[in-house]
């Protein structure tokens, strides 16, 4: 893809889960900045149509780096290729993750472990590559992609809910351990339901795929969210309306939550749409289904 021939100008941004959903809308929402991208997932495939839309929005330079987050020689080499090519790192969006449905006694081990895996041990990996970086220069901002899944409990989503509240807790580990270093920022950005694809690609064990609950919010909305939480710093951000309100409930009245949160999740958030058993794109990258939106109808 195209590079820069002046380094020193735009802002350098390495976003994970480039090839579809938020981060895929994360990166032409940059890309309208005339940001330098470095653009990381698992698929070559979507993440080269990710690149030419970001050229097309005004992306200053749009490199791809196929790699895998829960693959720690990988994110490494991403990052590595990114300060090689362009002299150095602003910003990293960590948008990468994999989703599966059913009950942990019905999803199979491994399934659930990638899921957890992929934000756990990717975050790790990727905060690990990235922060030496920033500490060399005083100055970068972390931004992981989180959930209001990472603040409540739901069933039948229990591989991706362990997932999101011990990505939460690393987060903020992460904010205190960079306390050292003013310049350096991590935040989380905290989205409901959203269109993209990842409902759709996720694995499940419910008989069905899912769907984003509502209120369903475009996943460009969601990365204006990412863009302002850069543009002003603040360690958690809310990307949903009623995320506040769901969370108090889950916290003040957790039985009249637990007895509402299963028929409400069957209703609003399961597609019925009739699939067997599937992996879905937990194991490897699907490009078919990769999307910057999904089905869905957004505001």
């Amino acid at each position: 893809m195209p590079t820069p021939s002046d380094p020193a100008s735009p802002q350098t941004v390495l976003i994970t889960g480039a090839s579809s959903g938020i981060g895929r809308a994360t990166a032409i929402e940059l890309a309208g900045r005339g940001a330098r991208l470095v653009l990381v997932a698992r698929g070559r495939e979507s993440l080269e149509e990710a690149a030419v839309e970001a050229l097309a929005a005004g992306a200053h330079a749009a490199l791809v780096h196929p790699a895998d987050v829960t693959d720690p020689d990988a994110v490494q080499g991403a990052v590595d290729t990114a300060v090689a090519e362009f002299g150095g790192l602003d910003v990293v969006v960590h948008a990468a993750q994999v989703m599966a449905y059913g009950r942990i006694e019905d999803v199979p081990r491994e399934v659930y472990e990638r899921v957890v895996d992929t934000a756990l041990h990717g975050t790790a990996n990727v905060a690990r590559a990235v922060l030496p970086v920033f500490r060399r220069r005083g100055a970068g901002h972390l931004v992981v992609v989180n959930s209001l899944l990472g603040n409540i409990a739901t069933p039948l989503l229990g591989s991706y809910v362990t997932a999101k509240w011990g990505q939460l807790g690393l987060i903020r580990v992460l904010q205190q351990e960079t306390r050292d270093e003013p310049g350096i920022s991590v935040s989380a950005v905290q989205p409901g339901g959203v269109d993209t694809p990842i409902y759709v690609q996720a694995a499940s064990w419910t008989g069905s795929t899912g769907r984003p609950p509502p209120p369903v919010y475009s996943p460009h909305r969601v990365a204006r969210a990412v863009l302002s939480t850069l543009d002003r710093p603040r360690r958690i951000v809310q990307a949903g309306l009623f995320n506040p309100l769901i969370t108090a409930g889950f916290r003040l009245v957790p039985g009249v939550f637990d007895a509402l949160v299963g028929p409400l999740l069957q209703r609003m958030a399961i597609a019925d749409d009739e699939v067997g058993p599937t992996e879905g794109n937990v194991f490897e990258s699907k490009p078919a289904g990769n999307a910057t939106e999904g089905r869905w109808r957004s505001i």
